[in-house]
């Protein structure tokens, strides 16, 4: 199962790669208004999103709107060694990021003491990922961060994936420490999963 997962998280990973930057802005743009046109969003106070690497849907202007509306945004740093994430509030993207793990925009260390947030408190989640199916089934990049910290530290938050549309297959086959989401928004359609 773990081999054929690894064969479709490749798969989809070089489909994604492989879309134009213009038309990866164009979908990304589409997907950031429907997150920021959800019901749901106006009851979040705090929220936790992944800032956007590569070829992922693109997340600085949805974090600069969340912080324009006043909300707390928290962004992951990783902490490898540990193998988990924490999440640390930031006020200005431009400023209080950096290149992290893997190269991933992550808060500044400067940030970690002051700024490490309650994960007890966070309201959403917004997930990055590499596959999804359309009952909220998700392959990530294959280190588990996110599924340890969905199911260990942010169970009662609500968790939302931002993917192209390419990224969606029919099934994927989830191992039991596989986290499911509860909504995919895609720049075609939106896929509510779960607790919703």
């Amino acid at each position: 199962m773990m081999n054929e997962n690894n064969k479709l998280r490749k798969q989809v990973l070089a489909r994604r790669d492989a879309l134009a930057p213009a038309l990866q802005h164009d979908k990304s743009l589409r997907i950031s208004r429907t997150l920021l046109d959800l019901p749901l969003l106006n009851n979040c106070t705090t929220l936790l999103i992944y800032v956007a690497f590569r070829s992922e849907v693109q997340t600085l202007p949805i974090i600069t709107t969340l912080l324009e509306s006043g909300k707390t945004v928290a962004v992951p740093l990783t902490l490898v060694r540990e193998k988990r994430l924490l999440g640390i509030t930031i006020k200005d993207p431009k400023k209080d990021l950096a290149p992290g793990y893997c190269g991933i925009p992550e808060p500044e260390a400067s940030l970690i003491p002051d700024n490490t947030i309650d994960p007890a408190i966070i309201d959403l989640v917004i997930v990055p990922g590499s596959v999804f199916d359309r009952q909220g089934g998700r392959l990530g990049y294959g280190g588990g961060y996110y599924d340890r910290f969905l199911a260990m530290k942010v169970p009662q938050a609500t968790r939302i994936a931002l993917a192209y549309e390419l990224q969606i297959v029919d099934k994927i086959h989830l191992e039991p420490h596989d986290q499911t989401m509860d909504m995919i928004i895609t720049e075609n359609s939106v896929y509510t999963c779960r607790r919703i």
